[in-house]
């Protein structure tokens, strides 16, 4: 981030054609990362272009703010391991020497997951479901090798992402169709093989919500009890500017807590556009349905929507620093708005702290007075 610029909503670099200039106060005087030092980690996601390097705004961003990167698609198994017998670590290995070089706790996202996995891991050569056998054969090789290859270089590993419907019960996916209930226990038994030292994450969204929030307790439960080490409960928190509420999150970070588990926040960015407030959960499906009536906020994000999102990311730290014992990290998913997973085709979203020039928003200076 620039430090050097005096009004910072002039500073329109690359923005769109048609956004305007926010005023904004000068560059503030401290970091994301210094200001909750005491407290928890701050991360980001990482798209290829800045871990490479390559995105000149993004990464003097990523480099000054924080301490902590999860990579957006690098390490999921269709970029890593696209076809049988054939791993591909050209970008994954320049994700992990990006964090090394600026010093950084580095994740591993994500090991198992019902999207963003080849068809021929769960087929045969027919095309037809393999045996509960061969996909523990084929996970087993996967785990090793990925979470082999980065030992004691990967501090952190999402094993399981997004396991869990919105009632509480586990997903129809493949993994769970083809080998039973136990693939979590599985994943995780391979991870902790594979770099005992690695702390093993299980990350999902919605857990806010009660009935999914029981669900994942009880698989903690079931986890633990079978002597399988989970570390740390993601709370991917993609959230709304009404949902959850301060209440509802505070409950959820104390429950997994007393599990006797860390909680980290993984992918937090704020939905701002009206449309889809009553979705509330971050299911990607549901959030990509998107039309062009939805674009309320095309030309920009008009300022007293900027306050109210300053006053959202406001509240969301309050609850985040009160539970800073229980808080190991709390990473941004994206690093401007214009790399944000919200925007679509007629879908212009403002979910994170910097904007589309790469300049602090109200709600980055919001953030930074939550800090004790």
């Amino acid at each position: 981030m620039k430090t050097t610029a005096s009004l910072l909503g002039l500073a329109l670099l690359g923005c769109p054609a048609g956004f305007p200039a926010v005023a904004q106060d000068a560059a503030p005087a401290t970091t994301l990362k210094d200001a909750f030092k005491n407290d928890f980690l701050i991360g980001a996601a990482v798209n290829q272009s800045q871990f490479e390097g390559r995105d000149a705004r993004g990464v003097p961003i990523i480099q000054a703010q924080f301490n902590s990167i999860s990579p957006e698609n690098v390490l999921k198994w269709e970029s890593v391991h696209p076809r049988p017998g054939e791993y591909d670590f050209t970008a994954a290995d320049r994700y992990v020497q990006f964090g090394e070089s600026n010093h950084m706790y580095i994740i591993g996202h994500t090991l198992v997951w019902h999207n963003q996995t080849p068809r021929w891991v769960f087929e045969d050569e027919h095309g037809q479901p393999v045996t509960r056998d061969v996909l523990l054969a084929r996970l087993h090789d996967h785990i090793a090798t990925v979470v082999g290859r980065y030992r004691g270089r990967i501090q952190g590993w999402d094993v399981v992402n997004e396991a869990l419907n919105e009632d509480g019960t586990l997903r129809d996916s493949p993994w769970h169709r083809i080998i039973g209930d136990d693939y979590l226990e599985k994943a995780f038994q391979f991870a902790h093989e594979a770099d005992p030292q690695a702390r093993l994450h299980y990350n999902d969204y919605s857990l806010e919500n009660r009935p999914k929030r029981d669900g994942a307790i009880a698989l903690i439960k079931k986890l633990q009890a079978a002597g399988i080490r989970v570390d740390c409960v993601g709370l991917q928190d993609h959230v709304k500017m009404d949902w959850p509420t301060p209440g509802e999150l505070d409950r959820t970070i104390s429950v997994f807590a007393k599990l006797g588990v860390k909680v980290m926040i993984t992918e937090l960015d704020v939905d701002v556009v009206p449309k889809t407030q009553q979705n509330r959960t971050a299911d990607i499906v549901q959030n990509a349905r998107a039309t062009a009536g939805e674009d309320a906020f095309a030309h920009g994000l008009p300022e007293a929507q900027q306050q109210e999102l300053a006053r959202r990311y406001a509240e969301l730290f309050q609850v985040y620093v009160q539970h800073r014992r229980d808080i190991s990290r709390v990473t941004f998913w994206g690093v401007t708005d214009g790399d944000s997973w919200l925007n679509g085709p007629g879908r212009v979203n403002y979910p994170l702290l910097f904007d589309r020039s790469g300049q602090p928003k109200p709600a980055f200076r919001a953030v930074v007075a939550q800090a004790k």
